[in-house]
């Protein structure tokens, strides 16, 4: 018996989906991660951690992101999701608010590697939900527009934290967060809650799914391209204001402004770069994705200075989300019934490359490295990626072989 077919879905609520998937990647992505980013300064200067004791933090919210990724992989299928996403939106809400209670570093430390969980499970489910609805609406070329809620919300994560500065301190710092989250959190999984997405057996003809395997000649190139791309990018989006403090005069704009420059150049790129891939194919895109950014952090290295800087924040910052989106639809075309399954292994990829990519630059510091040279591993990921992308097939190509 064929299965029935989804009814199309009106241009208000293709909005409404794309809108609140966006909504909870802001909340968890934003809200939950890189608004520790303006916020460690405050928070070092409040006396509420070192910088020691910051950078673990981080890494404590790193690993907790890895490991939320690697428990999608393991349940994967819609019915696993609409049972793990809403339970993780509520553990990213509880640990936001017990931010704003917290005082021991231990006890943060735990707080936050929980709080790194919920965000690799949500980032992972929420889109791979979404994607599923829309392939079966023959939509999916929307799909990369949710990955807006990450360029929005760095902005909006950044102002929360400037415009409050003055009046907050200590831990009550995370209560913006907080109390922004718990309503976008709630409308974000109301609306996707009542998605329609079958958990299917079969095909639409009826006939048994042929399950494919993870790694194959399509996805291993991928793979190790999406590998190349979370170490090189990593680098820049963690030392670049770092880098400018050492490069420029005290005072100079561009020792705050790169990151208001990332911020600015990411908001409109989930767009542009949904739109290239729809408009002339996501391997053809994601190709040009990857030489943009090699640019980026090869700029910061060869021309160190404001030019170096600008380009590297400007490069990187409009196609890091690319990467990502075109990445996620690539692996769903590529095997059609794992789409969710090569989200998360994709996500757990790039989440452990993130993590090696600061320990990397320690261990070269510690051997006696500059931090502009520590760049140049960046600059060696993304060649490794770039090579590794031309060799991913299209996948009308490999499901025609």
């Amino acid at each position: 018996m064929a299965a029935p077919t989804p009814s199309k879905a009106s241009s208000r609520e293709l909005l409404m989906v794309i809108a609140a998937g966006a909504a909870i990647l802001l909340v968890v992505h934003t809200l939950g991660r890189f608004i520790y980013t303006p916020l460690l300064p405050y928070l070092v200067d409040d006396g509420l951690v070192n910088a020691q004791q910051g950078a673990a933090l981080a890494t404590w919210n790193y690993l907790g992101y890895l490991m939320g990724a690697i428990l999608a992989i393991r349940w994967h299928r819609v019915d696993h999701i609409r049972f793990m996403l809403p339970l993780a939106l509520c553990v990213h809400v509880i640990t936001t608010l017990l931010q704003t209670q917290i005082e021991n570093v231990a006890v943060l430390d735990t707080v936050r590697w929980l709080n790194g969980v919920a965000n690799g499970t949500v980032f992972v489910q929420a889109p791979a939900l979404i994607l599923e609805w829309l392939v079966l609406r023959n939509r999916a070329s929307l799909s990369g527009l949710v990955y807006l809620g990450v360029g929005l919300g760095l902005l909006v994560s950044s102002a929360l934290v400037s415009f409050t500065a003055s009046w907050l301190s200590g831990p009550d710092r995370w209560w913006p967060a907080a109390l922004l989250s718990i309503p976008l959190a709630w409308w974000g999984w109301h609306r996707l809650s009542k998605l329609d997405v079958p958990v299917r057996q079969q095909n639409d003809d009826g006939t048994d799914i042929v399950k494919t395997p993870l790694f194959d000649r399509a996805s291993t190139p991928l793979f190790l391209s999406y590998a190349g791309a979370g170490l090189g990018y990593i680098l820049p989006m963690t030392f670049l204001p770092l880098l400018a403090k050492m490069q420029l005069p005290a005072g100079d704009w561009l020792i705050d402004g790169s990151w208001l420059i990332v911020a600015l150049v990411t908001i409109p790129s989930a767009y542009i770069w949904n739109h290239l891939g729809a408009r002339i194919g996501d391997v053809l895109a994601i190709r040009i994705n990857y030489g943009i950014q090699l640019l980026g952090v090869l700029a910061a290295v060869v021309w160190p200075g404001p030019v170096g800087i600008v380009l590297c924040a400007a490069l990187v910052g409009s196609t890091f989300l690319g990467t990502v989106l075109l990445t996620q639809r690539l692996a769903r075309a590529l095997h059609p019934h794992q789409g969710p399954r090569l989200s998360a292994a994709t996500v757990a990829l790039y989440a452990f490359a993130q993590m090696a990519g600061p320990w990397l630059a320690k261990q070269w510091l510690d051997v006696g490295g500059t931090l502009e040279s520590a760049f140049w591993i960046g600059v060696g990921a993304l060649v490794w990626g770039l090579f590794f992308v031309c060799l991913v097939p299209r996948p009308e190509d490999w499901h025609q072989r």
